[in-house]
C-alpha cells in the first residue's frame, strides 16, 4: 500500500538515523552554548572585568625602574696624562621613578563605580540574550511539533482516501456508482498526495530552521524528542496585563540594560566635571650611576712643588701635595652608594583654561545623559505595548482554538454522516469529498490554533518572568 510507503519514508529514518533525540530544554542549552551573539556578550562581559582592573589599577602608584649602559668611543683626555686620546670609557646609570595620585577629584573613585556598572550592564545583556534566544528556539520548536502534527493528519487522511478508493471500486464494479465517482475520489487522493509532500516539506524545513539555529550540519538525523504536547495550564492569561508590565518593567534584563545605561551616563558626568577640578599628586625618584674608567687616587707618599719665592732673598716657596697614582674603578656597589641621588615633591596643578574641551566635555555628558533617560521612557512605552499585544493575542489565540476545537467536532460527526450515506451509494463523490475536506481543515485549523496559542501564551509567560517549556 502507498501508506505503507509514506510511513516507511518518515518514520523509520527517524528511528534508524537519528542519532539523539532532543529536548527543548536540551535544545536551548545548545543554543546559549553555541550562539555566537551570547559569545560575543561573554567576550564584552569579559572585557567588562578587564575594564574593572584598571579602574582598581589607578588608586595604585606609578613605579617605574630604567637602566643604561653607554660606551663612549672618540677623543677624551687622558686622566693620567692629561692629553686628549681616543679613548673608549663605559657608564651605567639606574633609576626608580614614582607618581602617586593624591587628588584627583574623586575621578578614580568614580571610575571603579563606573566600571562596576559597566560588568552589571554586560551580565544584564547577557541574560537578556540568552533569554530571546531562549524564545527563538521554543517558536522553532513549537514549528517542529506543529509540522510533525500536521503530516500525521495527511497520512491519516491519505489512508482514509486509500480506503474509500478500494471501497468506491468496489461499488462502481458492482454498479451501485456511477464510474465517475471513482474518478472524483481518485482527483482527491492526488490532491492529498500532494499535500502529504507539501507537509513533508515543511517538516523537513522545520527541522532545518532549528538544526541551523543550534549549528547542527547534520540536517537528515537531527530530531526532537517524541513527545505528545497539550495545551499548557498557566495562571498568566488571569493576570491582567498592567500586571505582567509592572512585573516585566521591574525584572526583565531588556530595561534593567537601559537603566544601568543611565547610571553609567551619570558617573560619566561626575568623571568630566572632575576634570574641571585641581589634582594633587605626590612624586619620587631615585638614581645612580656607575663609571668603569680608571681613576687618579692619592697614595702615601708626599711631595712639593713651588709656589712662588720670598721677595728679597729670592728663597723658593713650596707646598706639599699628596701624589696620585692610577688605579681601576671603585666597585659597583661602592659607586652605586656614593653616587646615588633622591628627588620628591608634591605637584599641584589647576585647570584654568584648556580651549573649553573639559567644559564641552561636560556639556556632552549632560546631553547624553537626557538622551539615556529618552530612550529608557522609549524602551518602558514599548514594552508596555507589546505586553498589551502579547495578551490580546494570547486571548485571541485561545478563543480562536476554542472555536476550532467545536468545529471539528461538528465537522467530524458531518463528515462521518457523509461517509455512511457514501457508503450505501445514497451522496455522490463530490458531496463525499467536500465534506471530507472540510473536517481535514477543521484538523488543520485545530492544529494551528493550538501551536499559535502555545507560542503566543510562552511570549506573555516570557514578559512575566515563566520558565519557557512546551508541555
Amino acid at each position: 500500500m502507498k501508506i505503507l510507503k509514506y510511513l516507511f519514508i518518515i518514520i523509520v529514518p527517524n528511528i534508524l538515523l537519528a542519532q539523539q533525540t532532543w529536548t527543548l530544554q536540551e535544545c536551548v542549552n545548545r543554543a546559549i552554548e553555541m550562539n555566537i551573539s551570547i559569545k560575543q556578550s561573554k567576550l564584552d562581559y569579559a572585557g567588562s572585568e578587564i575594564e574593572k582592573q584598571g579602574a582598581i589599577g589607578n588608586f595604585l602608584p606609578n613605579i617605574n625602574v630604567g637602566s643604561n649602559h653607554s660606551w663612549n668611543i672618540g677623543l677624551n683626555q687622558n686622566i693620567t696624562t692629561g692629553l686628549l686620546e681616543n679613548v673608549t670609557t663605559q657608564f651605567t646609570s639606574m633609576n626608580l621613578n614614582m607618581n602617586v595620585n593624591i587628588y584627583g577629584g574623586l575621578q578614580n573613585i568614580n571610575r571603579l563605580h563606573r566600571a562596576n556598572l559597566s560588568i552589571l550592564a554586560s551580565q544584564y545583556q547577557l541574560e537578556d540574550m540568552t533569554e530571546n534566544i531562549a524564545l527563538l528556539v521554543a517558536n522553532s520548536y513549537l514549528q517542529i511539533l506543529f509540522s510533525k502534527e500536521s503530516l500525521s493528519v495527511q497520512i491519516l487522511q491519505l489512508d482514509i482516501t486509500n480506503s474509500e478508493l478500494k471501497r468506491i471500486n468496489e461499488l462502481v464494479n458492482s454498479g451501485v456508482v456511477p464510474k465517475g465517482d471513482l474518478y472524483e475520489i481518485e482527483a482527491n487522493l492526488a490532491s492529498q498526495e500532494k499535500n502529504l509532500v507539501d507537509a513533508q516539506n515543511a517538516y523537513y524545513l522545520s527541522k532545518i530552521s532549528l538544526a541551523q539555529l543550534l549549528l547542527i550540519d547534520d540536517f537528515e538525523n537531527f530530531e526532537i524528542a517524541n513527545e505528545t504536547y497539550d495545551i499548557p495550564i498557566s495562571d498568566v492569561m488571569s493576570k491582567t496585563p498592567e500586571e505582567i508590565f509592572n512585573y516585566a518593567v521591574s525584572n526583565k534584563k531588556e530595561i534593567k540594560i537601559f537603566e544601568t545605561n543611565l547610571d553609567i551616563a551619570k558617573k560619566d558626568l561626575e568623571i568630566s566635571k572632575a576634570s574641571l577640578k585641581p589634582t594633587l599628586s605626590a612624586f619620587y625618584s631615585y638614581s645612580s650611576r656607575i663609571g668603569y674608567s680608571d681613576r687618579l687616587v692619592p697614595t702615601d707618599e708626599i711631595s712639593y712643588t713651588p709656589i712662588g719665592v720670598v721677595e728679597g732673598t729670592g728663597e723658593r716657596v713650596v707646598a706639599p701635595y699628596t701624589k696620585m697614582t692610577t688605579s681601576g674603578p671603585q666597585s659597583f656597589s661602592k659607586q652605586f652608594d656614593l653616587n646615588a641621588g633622591q628627588n620628591f615633591g608634591l605637584s599641584l596643578n589647576i585647570p584654568i583654561l584648556n580651549n573649553f574641551s573639559r567644559r564641552s566635555n561636560v556639556n556632552r555628558t549632560k546631553i547624553n545623559i537626557l538622551r539615556t533617560e529618552n530612550s529608557l521612557q522609549q524602551k518602558k512605552l514599548d514594552l508596555e505595548n507589546t505586553v498589551n499585544q502579547s495578551f490580546s493575542d494570547a486571548n485571541g489565540a485561545y478563543k480562536a482554538y476554542l472555536a476550532s476545537k467545536k468545529l471539528i467536532k461538528a465537522r467530524e460527526l458531518a463528515f462521518e454522516y457523509a461517509k455512511n450515506k457514501f457508503q450505501v451509494g445514497a451522496m455522490n463523490s463530490f458531496d463525499f469529498t467536500q465534506a471530507k475536506q472540510r473536517y481535514e481543515l477543521a484538523q488543520s485549523e485545530l492544529i494551528r490554533t493550538k501551536y499559535d496559542y502555545i507560542f503566543k501564551l510562552k511570549v506573555l509567560e516570557f514578559y512575566f518572568g515563566v520558565p519557557i517549556t512546551v508541555n
